[in-house]
C-alpha cells in the first residue's frame, strides 16, 4: 500500500511531542497501520530544538503544508480558533484529511467543519482535544456505541486538579497554589480558561454530543470556576465526608440533556475523589455496561501525542476510503432532546454561611429553607472565636431544584443573622443509577 503522508502545522509542545514519538515508533506505528506513514512536512515559524527536522521540508508559513499535494492528512496543532479554523477548512477544502488537538476550535467551529468534511469525503479527527491521552472519545463514540450513556462526569482540565488537591492535602490558598501553578507551567499568565472553567466547558460540549447525539453547543453549557472555593471549603467538606473537584457533567433526564461545569461536592469513597495533581479522569455511566472509568494524563508533550497519531493512524487506515465512524458518533441528531437549562438541574448542595451567635439564628434559616421544600440533610455549626460574634454555619442539603435553592439563598442573603455571601457548592453522589 502506498504511503501516508502527514503534515504538522505547529511545533510547539504537542507538535514537537507527536513529530518525536512518531519517528521515534515509525516501525511498531507502521506495522498497525499496515503501510507507512510519514511526516514529510512541517510548518512552524520557528524551529524545535528537541526536533531534527533533516529530511523533512520545513515552511514558516503554515498553509504552505494545506497546498503541498503531497500531503495526505494535515495535523493542526496551533492552537487558538481564527487562524486554525481557517487552516482547517482550507485543508479539508484541498481534500485532506485533519487531525487536531483543539478544543476550542471543536466546540465552537465543530458543526461547520463537520459538515465541509461531510460535503468533500474526508475525516477530522479530534482524540486529542479531551484530556489529552486518555482514549475518552474512541471509548465514547465507539467502545460504548451499544450503550445509551446515563451520564458521565469527568476532572478534565489538570490544572484546576492541581490547585483543589494542593488546597484539599496541604490546606494551602488558592492564590498561593495558582502562583505555583504558573511557575510550574501547569497554568497560562492568564489563568482564565483553566481555572474559571473554559476550558473543561469546551470539552464537555464535545462529550456531551459524542455522548447524547446533540449538536456542538459550547454556549450552552453552564460554567462556574473555582476561584471562590477557599480552604475552609475544602476543610469542612472533608469533615461530611466529601472531596471538592471541578467537575464536567453531562446527564440525560426527562427534560433534556444537562451541560455544566462547577465544583462539585464528591463523596471521598469514590474514584474520582482520589484523582490527584494534574491527571484527568472520566467517569461514564451507561445503560448496559455500568460505570466505567478513563483515567491518565490529561495533558503533555508525549501523552497528548499519543492521542494524536492514534488518529493519524486511524486516518490513515482509511485514506484511501470514505471513513466509517461519524465524526460526533451520530449519523443524524437525536430528535426532541434539548439542552436543559441550568434553573432545571437537580442535585443536592453544600451551604457555608457566616451568621450572627445568637440564639434562633439557625430555627429561622431551618424554616426558610423547609419553606422552600429543601431538606437538610446535614449540619456543623461551628464554636465562636474569642471576641467575635459571627460563627460560620455549614449545610448539606438533600436534591432540590436549583431555581428553588436560587431563591432560598436570596431569601438567607436578606436576613439580617447572615452576614455577606452564602456560599454554595454542588454535591453529586456520582453512583451507580
Amino acid at each position: 500500500m502506498k504511503p501516508v503522508n502527514v503534515g504538522i502545522c505547529g511545533l510547539g509542545t504537542v507538535g514537537s511531542g507527536t513529530f518525536n514519538v512518531l519517528n521515534r515508533n515509525n516501525a511498531t506505528i507502521d506495522r498497525r497501520t499496515g503501510r507507512e506513514v510519514r511526516i514529510t512536512h512541517v510548518g512552524a515559524r520557528r524551529d524545535h530544538p528537541d526536533c531534527d527536522l533533516s529530511g523533512v521540508r520545513v515552511s514558516r508559513d503554515i498553509f504552505d503544508v494545506v497546498r503541498d499535494p503531497d500531503v495526505h492528512i494535515v495535523v493542526e496543532l496551533i492552537g487558538g480558533t481564527d487562524t486554525a479554523l481557517e487552516l482547517v477548512l482550507a485543508a479539508i477544502a484541498e481534500g485532506k484529511h485533519v487531525v487536531t488537538a483543539n478544543k476550542a476550535l471543536i466546540a465552537q467551529h465543530g458543526n461547520e467543519i463537520f459538515k465541509a468534511a461531510e460535503d468533500k469525503g474526508v475525516t477530522v479527527a479530534f482524540e486529542a482535544s479531551v484530556a489529552g491521552g486518555i482514549p475518552i472519545i474512541k471509548a465514547l463514540r465507539e467502545g460504548l456505541v451499544a450503550n445509551e450513556i446515563d451520564w458521565l462526569a469527568g476532572i478534565i482540565n489538570g490544572t484546576g486538579n492541581f490547585i483543589l488537591t494542593e488546597m484539599q492535602q496541604k490546606g494551602r490558598l488558592f492564590d498561593d497554589v495558582l502562583k505555583e501553578a504558573q511557575e510550574l507551567g501547569y497554568a497560562e499568565a492568564d489563568p482564565t480558561f483553566d481555572v474559571e472553567g473554559i476550558d473543561a466547558a469546551h470539552k464537555l460540549t464535545i462529550l456531551a454530543s459524542i455522548a447524547y447525539g446533540v449538536p456542538l453547543q459550547f454556549e450552552s453549557v453552564y460554567t462556574e470556576g473555582i476561584s471562590l472555593v477557599t480552604p475552609e471549603d475544602v476543610r469542612y467538606a472533608e469533615e461530611l465526608g466529601y472531596r471538592i473537584k471541578h467537575l464536567g457533567i453531562a446527564r440525560r433526564g426527562t427534560e433534556g440533556v444537562e451541560m455544566r461545569v462547577h465544583p462539585t461536592l464528591v463523596p471521598e469513597s469514590r474514584l474520582l475523589a482520589n484523582v490527584n495533581g494534574v491527571l484527568n479522569a472520566v467517569l461514564v455511566h451507561g445503560d448496559a455496561v455500568g460505570s466505567t472509568l478513563y483515567y491518565g494524563p490529561g495533558a503533555g508533550a508525549e501523552a497528548t501525542a499519543s492521542s494524536v497519531i492514534a488518529d493519524i493512524v486511524d486516518v490513515a487506515r482509511e485514506v484511501d476510503s470514505r471513513h466509517a465512524v461519524p465524526h460526533l458518533g451520530n449519523h443524524t441528531w437525536a430528535e426532541g432532546l434539548d439542552v436543559v437549562p441550568m434553573a432545571s438541574v437537580e442535585t443536592s448542595y453544600y451551604l457555608r454561611m457566616q451568621v450572627t451567635d445568637e440564639v434562633g439564628v439557625m430555627a429561622r434559616i431551618a424554616n426558610i429553607l423547609s419553606d422552600s421544600g429543601i431538606n437538610i440533610e446535614a449540619i456543623i455549626q461551628k464554636e465562636p472565636e474569642p471576641g467575635d460574634d459571627t460563627v460560620p454555619l455549614i449545610l448539606l442539603t438533600q436534591r432540590v431544584l436549583e431555581r428553588e435553592m436560587n431563591a432560598a439563598i436570596d431569601e438567607l442573603e436578606g436576613q439580617t443573622a447572615v452576614i455577606g455571601k452564602v456560599t454554595r457548592i454542588r454535591v453529586e453522589q456520582l453512583g451507580g443509577e
